[in-house]
């Protein structure tokens, strides 16, 4: 079964605020793929590891100057296109702050998601993907180390009631 993470999870593993997904949900940027809300209210977002890798790469690229107006019309045109089906780490994205290009290794080409423009920065899903990877271990490790404190405190209570029941 696929890995789930919550609503909550998702921000601080994306760096992404509850707004923002809310919002992105809203508009089909990017939706909770485990489950989604359908629009319903109390219907709790489940995200997968490939969406927290999307949501990093979206705020990757509004924090490197895109509007969400081109961040969305390149997203829509990599989904059309194919390439967001192939995995994620794989795909590479290149802007100069004004358009957004899919570089392919395989045959050296660079498309652009939006228009002509020229190029400035890489943006490497593979590194995103690895760091979202990263914090996840931290988080499962934080909370694997949480829980077993809670059952040594739960044990020591009730230790300590049988101890004083006596």
């Amino acid at each position: 079964m696929e890995q789930a993470f919550t609503a909550e999870q998702a921000c601080r593993l994306s760096n992404c605020t509850h707004h923002q997904l809310r919002y992105w949900d809203k508009v089909g940027l990017v939706s909770p793929s485990v489950q989604p809300t359908g629009g319903r209210p109390g219907v709790r977002r489940l995200y997968s590891f490939r969406d927290l890798v999307a949501l990093r790469v979206v705020r990757s690229l509004l924090d490197n100057g895109m509007s969400l107006q081109r961040v969305r019309r390149a997203w829509d045109y990599l989904r059309r296109e194919g390439d967001m089906e192939a995995h994620l780490s794989d795909v590479r994205l290149v802007t100069d702050g004004q358009s957004i290009f899919t570089v392919s290794s395989d045959e050296g080409e660079i498309m652009d998601a939006i228009r002509e423009g020229q190029l400035a920065f890489f943006v490497e899903i593979s590194e995103i993907t690895r760091e979202v990877e990263e914090d996840v271990t931290r988080f499962e490790l934080d909370r694997d180390q949480f829980l077993t404190m809670l059952r040594r405190v739960e044990d020591d209570v009730t230790e300590e009631r049988r101890a004083s029941g006596s």
